[in-house]
């Protein structure tokens, strides 16, 4: 509902401004419009097929480790932490094991499996909650954590951006040096949650596979910050480029190896997952095309000029930097709907070029924030919830924290 909204503004706000336009005397407006409106209906369709073979290639690999085991390995070594964050949850209760297969399969790009598996641990939780229309505070913990998850390989942002890349002929373009920006964004996210959640639930930080938990990701950062912060920008996001193509390409291999070791039908579980990524891909077509009309009549006409204009003031008049503000409304859509927060990211690529500073950091918000409205409302929905109490508060502070956090990010890797 709230995206309904927002799509007809666009429109609303657009027209009102292009009618100002033609009092002036600019009487191209409404034909320059009308040209926007038919470009960007073929870019957000060209955009959706160029996913087609990427979304195929990725949730077919993301199959082959299902079917061997992988996922299910991954969900057992990080089950110790999920036991401290989750007290009322009774050990051995499927609701665990559940939630465990959903933060898996969000950190594996595994969106598709991540939503029913997110549903069967709500009905799961409800089982046990004691007040059927009240969320329970392992209900909040769970959708919080979910909406800030750490996400390991942000696979669409990285096909949209090599999509993009093609389209506007650069050569050498390397879409995964984003990889490590976001991991250390939805980090920070997923950090800000968790102590929110934790501080009201009174829930203790300090055991020891949380110390372990956090004290191996801050380790990691430090090593790779050591490595990294004596090169220039450029040479930054080359090794960065590097490392996350290393990785990807790793878990790939790695995935192909286990499913032969195990003798499992490898190409046949490839085929299958390929399916779901030709679906996905075409699914997302008329919400991609949708937003992205919108905001061209919003852009064309100057109506986003002004916005991103009156945010660039403000900052500038803290004495801020503001060359990050084109980024920003990628986050402040997030929470409101992935799509729309997509598409405003495409067009901040298109506009301003997929390998510029204002490109990356679109990216790299784009993969570490979370839409926390639509989570809120589909998982608390799923199981009659009325009374979410402190979710959505605790959600959007892990939105926030984490937009600020990939601003930051993205200053430091690429500036």
């Amino acid at each position: 509902m709230v995206l309904n909204y927002i799509w007809i503004a666009f429109f609303l706000a657009g027209f009102g401004v292009a009618l100002i336009r033609l009092m002036q005397g600019d009487l191209m407006i409404f034909s320059q419009v009308l040209s926007g409106i038919f470009d960007t209906a073929k870019t957000g369709f060209d955009i959706s097929l160029g996913l087609v073979g990427v979304m195929s290639l990725w949730l077919g690999i993301m199959k082959i480790g299902e079917n061997a085991g992988v996922i299910q390995l991954f969900a057992r070594a990080i089950s110790p932490f999920f036991s401290r964050i989750f007290p009322e949850v009774p050990k051995g209760h499927p609701a665990g094991g559940s939630m465990v297969m959903n933060f898996s399969a969000n950190m594996l790009g595994l969106d598709n499996a991540a939503t029913p598996l997110g549903l069967k641990a709500m009905k799961e939780l409800q089982e046990i909650n004691p007040q059927k229309d009240t969320a329970s505070n392992a209900m909040i913990m769970f959708l919080v954590l979910n909406t800030a998850g750490i996400t390991l390989i942000p696979t669409s942002v990285i096909a949209i951006r090599q999509t993009i890349a093609i389209d506007q002929h650069i050569v050498g373009f390397n879409a995964a040096d984003i990889f490590l920006p976001t991991l250390i964004g939805t980090f920070i996210s997923f950090v800000a949650g968790l102590v929110a959640v934790a501080w009201v639930q009174k829930i203790k930080l300090t055991s020891a596979p949380m110390l372990a938990f956090f004290g191996g990701f801050s380790a990691l950062m430090a090593a790779l910050w050591g490595w990294l912060h004596n090169y220039p920008a450029e040479q930054m996001s080359r090794y960065i480029g590097l490392l996350g193509s290393l990785v990807i390409m790793s878990i790939i291999v790695a995935f192909i190896a286990v499913g032969a070791w195990r003798r499992i039908n490898v190409y046949e579980s490839f085929v299958e997952g390929a399916k779901e990524g030709f679906g996905v891909a075409i699914q997302i077509i008329p919400y991609l095309v949708a937003i992205l009309v919108a905001i061209s009549v919003f852009r064309t006409t100057g109506g986003m000029d002004y916005v991103v204009g009156a945010i660039a003031w403000c900052v500038g008049a803290v004495g801020l930097p503001t060359d990050f503000v084109p980024a920003l409304p990628v986050g402040l859509m997030k929470t409101l709907s992935g799509s729309g927060a997509r598409g405003l990211m495409v067009d901040v690529m298109k506009t301003y070029g997929v390998d510029s500073f204002q490109g990356k950091l679109a990216a790299i918000i784009q993969g570490s924030t979370e839409t926390t409205f639509y989570v809120l409302a589909v998982y608390f929905g799923s199981v009659n919830i009325k009374k979410t109490r402190y979710a959505l508060t605790c959600g959007l502070i892990a939105d926030m924290v984490g937009l600020v956090g990939a601003i930051v990010v993205g200053y430091w890797f690429f500036k």
